[in-house]
C-alpha cells in the first residue's frame, strides 16, 4: 500500500471509531457495537468484486443507534465507523486467512480457526454464505497497516473503558451489541428468535446476570435463545473473566424487528425495540449491584 493510498483511507476513517460518554457512570455497565460500522473506504470499495450493497450485508446496521440510550443512564458506548467487512475486531488480531494473501504468513498467524476456515477472519474473505469479497489477493503489508491503525487502537480504547468501570466499582460488565439476520436457521425453515444472548455457555459472564437479560426480553414478549447459534465471538470470550469481577454478555438482534434488511431502512418497529431495550438496560443496571465482587477485585 502506498503512502498516498494509506492516507486517503485514513482520512475516510478519521475517526475510525467513536465513544459516546454519559456525564458520569452510573454503574459497571460497558457497550460496545463494533460491527455497525458503515464508513466504507474508496479503496475498499475499488479492490472488490462485490457492489456495495452487497457489503453490507454482514453490517449490523444502526445497533449503536438502538443502543444509544445508554449514555443518558450513565454508561459509555464505543462503536466502529469502519465496517465488518473492512476489518473485524470480533476477531483474534491475527486471523489470517492464507487464501486471502499473495504473500507468506507470518509465523504468529492464526491460519486454522473456525472462523478463519469459513472466511471469516480478521481480515474477511466473504461476506453472507460464500460471496468473495476481493477481486485479488491482498498483500500482507495492507492486512497489518489496517491491524495497527483500526483494531488495536479499538481495543486499547475498550480496555480503558472497562478498567474505568472495574476501578469505580469493583467490577465491570461488557454488553456486545450485535444483530443477525432473519433468514431461517435450518433448510427445514425454522426462523431465528428475536434475540440470542451468549456468555459462553457461562464462561464469560454470570448466569445471574444471563438470566435476567433473557427474563426481561421474555417479558416484553421476545423469543430468546442462550447461546446457540451464537454463543459470542472473540471479544465476549477475551474480556469474559467473571472470576475477575469482569463480565460478557452478547446480545444478537434479529434485523427482521427494527429494520428492512433489503433496503438498509429502519422499519416501523425500530422506536418501540429501542424502548424495549431501553427497560432491559435499566434492568440490568439495578440487577447487577447483586453481583458478587471477588474479592481479589476488592482489594
Amino acid at each position: 500500500m502506498s503512502p498516498s493510498e494509506a492516507e486517503a483511507i485514513e482520512s475516510e476513517l478519521v475517526p475510525p471509531f467513536a465513544v459516546a460518554r454519559p456525564s458520569s457512570l452510573q454503574g459497571p455497565l460497558v457497550f460496545n457495537s463494533p460491527h455497525s460500522g458503515r464508513v466504507y473506504p474508496s479503496t475498499f470499495l475499488a479492490a472488490s468484486k462485490l457492489d456495495p450493497r452487497a457489503l453490507r450485508r454482514s453490517e449490523d446496521a444502526f445497533v449503536e443507534e438502538l443502543f444509544g440510550f445508554v449514555t443518558d443512564l450513565g454508561a459509555p458506548l464505543l462503536h466502529a465507523h469502519f465496517p465488518r467487512a473492512y476489518l473485524d475486531v470480533n476477531r483474534e488480531p491475527y486471523e489470517l486467512d492464507p487464501a486471502l494473501f499473495r504473500d507468506g504468513l507470518p509465523h504468529y498467524a492464526n491460519t486454522q480457526s473456525v472462523r478463519v476456515v469459513g472466511g471469516l477472519g480478521t481480515i474477511a474473505r466473504i461476506v453472507s454464505e460464500s460471496d468473495e469479497i476481493y477481486r485479488e489477493p491482498l498483500s500482507l503489508e495492507a492486512a497489518l497497516e489496517r491491524i495497527n491503525r483500526l483494531y488495536t487502537p479499538y481495543h486499547e480504547t475498550l480496555k480503558a473503558l472497562l478498567l474505568e468501570a472495574h476501578k469505580e466499582f469493583g467490577l465491570a460488565v461488557l454488553i456486545d451489541c450485535h444483530s443477525m439476520p432473519s433468514n431461517p436457521m435450518t433448510e427445514q425453515g425454522v426462523g431465528r428468535p428475536d434475540f440470542v444472548l451468549g456468555d459462553r455457555f457461562g464462561a464469560s459472564c454470570s448466569g445471574e446476570l444471563t438470566r435476567l437479560a433473557a427474563g426481561q426480553l421474555k417479558s416484553l414478549g421476545y423469543v430468546v435463545a442462550l447461546n446457540k447459534p451464537y454463543a459470542g465471538g472473540y471479544i465476549t470470550e477475551h474480556y469474559g473473566r467473571p472470576h475477575k469481577g469482569q463480565h460478557a454478555l452478547q446480545i444478537e438482534v434479529n434485523r427482521a424487528l427494527y429494520m428492512d434488511e433489503t433496503s438498509f431502512e429502519k422499519a416501523e418497529g425500530f422506536a418501540r425495540l429501542r424502548d424495549d431495550l431501553e427497560a432491559v438496560v435499566r434492568a440490568l443496571m439495578a440487577g447487577v449491584s447483586g453481583l458478587a465482587i471477588p474479592r481479589a477485585a476488592a482489594e
